[in-house]
């Protein structure tokens, strides 16, 4: 059965606007104070949980700390985070990289709630990986706060959500004990593409801060989110934000950390992953179509370019890796585990 535009669209943020519903009706103004984590895997030096934020406008920012290296991805909503002097606007698809230790605080100024994938990692395996890999020892660390969507990291960014999704759909289970393969996987080559990206120099950010145009930015990337199959232009995303298309795209890019053009692009790609990922039935046309591209061979070459692997063989790798957790032995052992 083919995987609808809003069940692929809205999928991650299901869980997120159920928080969000149940922290309105019951109307408790700390209710939703405390972030939610659900632990997805954990293996020798590293871990992984689900974290539902509910915050809102109304919720004053507190100061928390991380306990160990932390690197999480946004899969829904947007905040602002602010560690040491270092503020960023987080976005879908972006990196919040935090060091062992380090105050930080997020604050929701311009829209409730988020939903983030967060892998957290000991100082000494981070070390012992990075050396592994032939980084410097000093680029073992996250040196900023925030890394935008990039190419550079777009598979796995993709590959989380989709093991996520899995998890939603109930298409896995959660490891309790001993990491399965695909997020031990996941938290090794996500930590050491990192800390190349960051270590380029290439995506640091200039620290921003809240404010008119970052309540703009904030409106259109849930418009897109939301609507990625649309024709959106940057004269149609300017016009909706009420600016200038100069102006536009100045700002987007300044808080985004990429181009209005840029971020569309990976929304639709990510959009596309999804199904792909979740139905293993739909004609791959069909979801070019639905995910707002208008032509096959378009969406093969960007599909290509950001993820290093066509739409069918990407779909045929997430098969091979659900096959892998579910067959027996694995799926007992999993069972066994949880």
């Amino acid at each position: 059965m083919f995987l609808s535009r809003e069940v692929a669209v809205h999928a991650l943020a299901a869980t997120l606007n159920r928080a969000l519903a149940q922290r309105e009706r019951e109307g408790r103004p700390d209710s939703g104070r405390a972030p939610v984590a659900r632990s997805l895997a954990r293996g020798a030096g590293w871990s992984v949980d689900d974290v539902i934020c509910t915050l809102g406008p109304g919720d004053r920012p507190y100061e928390e700390r991380h306990a160990r290296a932390c690197l999480a991805l946004v899969a829904v909503g947007a905040f602002g985070y602010r560690s040491g002097n270092a503020r960023a606007l987080m976005t879908p698809g972006a990196l919040m990289l935090g060091a062992t230790g380090a105050c930080f605080e997020c604050g929701h100024h311009h829209a409730a709630g988020d939903r983030c994938l967060s892998f957290h990692y000991d100082d000494a395996w981070l070390d012992e990986q990075a050396a592994a890999a032939g980084l410097a020892r000093d680029a073992r660390r996250w040196r900023v706060a925030r890394v935008p969507p990039v190419r550079a990291l777009a598979p796995l960014v993709a590959r989380a959500c989709a093991e996520a999704l899995a998890v939603e759909r109930g298409r896995t289970c959660t490891m309790a004990g001993p990491a399965s393969g695909a997020w031990d996987e996941l938290a090794l080559e996500l930590a050491l593409a990192t800390l190349q990206v960051v270590a380029s120099g290439k995506d640091a950010l200039a620290p921003t801060k809240p404010g008119a145009a970052a309540a703009r930015v904030v409106a259109t990337l849930r418009l897109i989110d939301e609507t990625p199959d649309e024709p959106h232009t940057l004269a149609s995303l300017a016009s909706s934000a009420g600016v200038s298309a100069f102006y536009f795209l100045r700002t987007f890019s300044a808080f985004a950390g990429v181009t209005p053009h840029q971020y569309l692009l990976r929304a639709r790609l990510r959009s596309a992953a999804l199904r792909l990922a979740a139905d293993d039935e739909a004609k791959i046309v069909d979801i070019a179509l639905a995910s707002g591209f208008n032509d096959l061979s378009n969406f093969n070459a960007a599909f290509r370019a950001e993820f290093g692997a066509s739409p069918r063989a990407w779909r045929a790798a997430q098969r091979e890796r659900h096959l892998a957790r579910t067959s027996w032995p694995n799926a007992a052992q999993a069972a066994a585990r949880a």
